[in-house]
């Protein structure tokens, strides 16, 4: 996996949660992942397809999915409720948005899908061109984990290649 797909998925995340929870974060414990996806709490995923395609996952501790989202709601918000759900895919959102516009500006071209939420405790594991690279978000209301499996698409490569 190339760091110049995953650089821009590491500085929007970092600003989005710096700026949505109000305080510092350090980004810690960078590894290749070969085996499954096992989720830890509340998990959005988004996909993407175009000249890179793979997927991005956001998963964090019930317990700071409850902080993040009552910080950014301004409020304090039941461990139960849907809003806590709504709020990690709507910070999924704005990471994958903000990320995609910085590759779109390097001449990728992207579809994004809507996020959605991961349910099953394992997801899908790497494959042997398609790597994930897991980091931690240290912020003020917790663990943020980010789980990237990108890859080329063949005639992405050759298309980007191009256009230069």
């Amino acid at each position: 996996m190339r760091m110049e797909l995953i650089q821009p998925f590491i500085n929007s995340a970092d600003a989005v949660l710096a700026q949505g929870l109000q305080g510092p974060t350090s980004v810690e414990n960078l590894s290749m992942e070969e085996e499954a996806y096992r989720r830890r709490g509340v998990a959005a995923e988004i996909c993407l397809t175009g000249d890179i395609e793979g997927r991005i996952i956001f998963d964090l501790a019930p317990e700071v999915a409850v902080k993040v989202a009552s910080c950014m709601a301004g409020e304090e918000l039941p461990q139960t409720n849907d809003l806590v759900r709504e709020t990690v895919c709507e910070l999924a959102n704005q990471i994958i948005g903000n990320a995609v516009t910085t590759l779109n500006d390097q001449g990728f071209h992207f579809r994004v899908h809507p996020p959605h939420m991961l349910t099953t405790e394992h997801g899908t594991k790497s494959s042997e061109d398609t790597e994930a690279l897991v980091m931690c978000f240290n912020t003020t209301s917790g663990t943020v984990f980010m789980n990237v499996a990108l890859r080329y698409h063949p005639s992405g490569v050759a298309e980007h290649a191009v256009a230069g």
